[in-house]
């Protein structure tokens, strides 16, 4: 069996989180392979570590503290037990017997002066698993001070007695890798997204502006939809801003989570138009991801002043399930082809699982995409498929997201049983369902983990659900089911008021649903808003941008889809509506209206 599958996640249970500063020079410490530049004295090391008998994941920090380091680094320590390094992640790892060389991965080369490095591996050992006494960066004794003594490189020798004992603690500390990073903790409020709510508010006013105005310090996910987005725009804050923003926002020791969407592989919304991306993959796409986008987004998150926040990373909504469903579209089948899809998120998993507190949720569709046979087994083995292509396996992942920005219901109250016969048929046959088994997301969520699970990804994976837009409240809410036949009775009592379960576009009217929840059932880690409410899915007609974002007929209310897409049906969307992400003042005041539970 590949060591991908015997380590259980790294989320599953905190072990032992072993903080190491090491004060004594180890003798034998070398560089493997060459000398490397050299550094000014001055280093620090944290080691933190997972246990899962009879393996065990690594999560190391290293900060230098002296001149910047420009031509390559290597941290280097010896194991005081058995100990062997099976897969590591952003470092090149070897080990002769006991002593462990981690050298810089090539695009990382560089550590400047308070810079930090985050890598990590997967190991084996038995019998005692004990954290290593003293680490050197380029052959200078990492102490935690700046005048840490240099090493002189040598063969392999017996490691000393140490003279500084090790710190272990079995607390989280900053940066530390949660089992859920919902739990005891507060979500970040994006200041631009509150400021929009409450300007909204503010122009309705009356008692609708009111509710309106108690959304605003509901915490959103921030969209990573462009390369510009890294870096910020004159009219939007970037990552960093963010982040900064995140960290004013801690208090009273309890952490913040801030949710960012990683969003922009070439071929992006490959099956649909209104939020097509940037990238292409037939004209270098899958390199300038890479090196332009994911490299400085996992720059920016490894720099140790954000170590304190919990950076949740919902990774590249709707594209594994277009592989499934959509290869029939060329640029599907030109994502399929060229890899850019399962390779662009496997490098996205293995940059973003390296820091330790970034946490990282496929995205899964929802029950209305994926929830048939024939479509389900398929897409767990694709994610499983992926997932073995990671450096780190299925460790490289914390859990799923289902619904991101869409409106399927977390349950159907009046249809609890698919399976019910009415008029001698069951209720899946129904139109509206087309034997589709799921009509809810909890239902289809928790069918998606104990198929994860069975397919060997570990027990301890979280699952999420987009709850932003879901909750179909007001008038038009039914309380009861009653009818003769299939059609009738469930078009009577479903809450999920759309033509058709394919319509997916500034839905008329949805409602906001369950305010972010942290662990609000076994096996979800929490209920989050990743759309934030108020921004539009697409334009209603063509509008020229420099986004790449292209009109999608499914954005337009006069149009009847195809019946692929929607069954014939009307699109359902809501009329005069902007570019994808942008302020929709409309469809606020309708979710707030419409809002499940009401907003009081």
């Amino acid at each position: 069996m590949r060591s991908d599958f015997w380590s259980p996640k790294r989320k599953v249970r905190l072990a032992a989180a072993s903080s190491v500063t090491a004060a004594a020079v180890v003798a034998g410490l070398l560089v493997a392979g060459g000398s490397p530049a050299v550094a000014a004295s001055g280093c620090k090391v944290t080691y933190a570590t997972n246990l899962y008998e009879p393996g065990f994941t690594a999560n190391i920090t290293v900060t230098n503290l002296g001149d910047p380091i420009t031509s390559g680094w290597d941290l280097q320590w010896d194991f005081g037990g058995n100990q062997q390094v099976q897969q590591g992640w952003s470092a090149t790892f070897s080990q002769t017997g006991k002593h462990v060389s981690a050298k810089n991965p090539s695009w990382g080369a560089t550590l400047g002066t308070n810079a930090t490095a985050s890598l990590g591996f997967n190991g084996q050992y038995s019998g005692s698993n004990a954290a290593p006494t003293s680490f050197t960066l380029n052959g200078v004794v990492c102490d935690g001070s700046t005048g840490g003594t240099t090493t002189t490189p040598t063969t392999p020798t017996t490691p000393t007695t140490p003279t500084t004992p090790t710190t272990v603690t079995t607390t989280p500390t900053p940066g530390t890798h949660v089992d859920n990073p919902y739990s005891g903790a507060k979500g970040y409020v994006n200041p631009d997204w509150s400021a929009s709510v409450t300007a909204a508010a503010a122009a309705k006013g009356g008692t609708l502006g009111s509710q309106m105005a108690k959304v605003a310090n509901t915490s959103t996910a921030v969209w990573l939809d462009r390369i510009a987005a890294i870096e910020g725009t004159s009219s939007a804050r970037g990552l960093r801003g963010h982040l900064d923003a995140a960290l004013a926002q801690q208090s009273g020791g309890t952490p913040v989570t801030i949710q960012i969407v990683v969003y922009d592989l070439p071929n992006r919304d490959c099956a649909a138009l209104a939020s097509n991306g940037e990238l292409q993959a037939g004209s270098g796409g899958l390199a300038r991801y890479k090196s332009e986008y994911i490299d400085p987004i996992a720059s920016i998150l490894s720099d140790s002043k954000y170590a304190p926040l919990r950076v949740v990373a919902v990774v590249e909504p709707d594209s594994l399930p277009n592989l499934i469903t959509n290869t029939a579209t060329a640029k599907c089948a030109e994502a399929q082809s060229t890899g850019a899809y399962t390779q662009g998120i496997q490098y996205a998993l293995n940059k973003l699982h390296a820091i330790s507190n970034v946490y990282n949720y496929l995205d899964i569709a929802h029950s209305a995409w994926l929830g048939w046979d024939s479509n389900f087994g398929p897409f767990v083995n694709l994610v499983k498929q992926t997932l073995q292509g990671t450096t780190a396996g299925v460790n490289s992942i914390d859990g799923f997201i289902s619904d991101t920005a869409n409106y399927t219901p977390l349950t159907e109250p009046n249809l609890p049983d698919s399976n019910l016969n009415v008029g001698g048929q069951p209720l899946r046959s129904a139109t509206f369902y087309q034997w589709n088994p799921y009509f809810a997301e909890v239902p289809f969520a928790t069918a998606m983990y104990n198929a994860f699970v069975s397919a060997g990804l570990p027990s301890g994976i979280g699952m999420l659900v987009d709850t932003s837009r879901n909750g179909w409240g007001g008038s038009a809410r039914p309380g009861s089911a009653s009818g003769s036949t299939v059609d009738s009775y469930v078009n009577s009592g479903r809450i999920d008021r759309r033509l058709h379960r394919g319509n997916w576009c500034n839905q008329s009217g949805a409602g906001l649903g369950l305010r972010p929840t942290a662990s609000p059932a076994a096996h979800f880690d929490a209920y989050v808003w990743i759309k934030p409410p108020g921004e539009s899915d697409g334009a209603s007609s063509q509008i020229p941008n420099d986004e790449g974002k292209g009109f999608d007929r499914m954005c337009d209310p006069t149009y009847h889809g195809s019946d692929q897409a929607n069954g014939g049906n009307l699109t359902g969307a809501l009329p005069n509506s902007p570019l994808s992400g942008k302020w929709f003042q409309a469809q606020f005041e309708e979710l707030v209206q419409n809002a499940y539970p009401p907003v009081q």
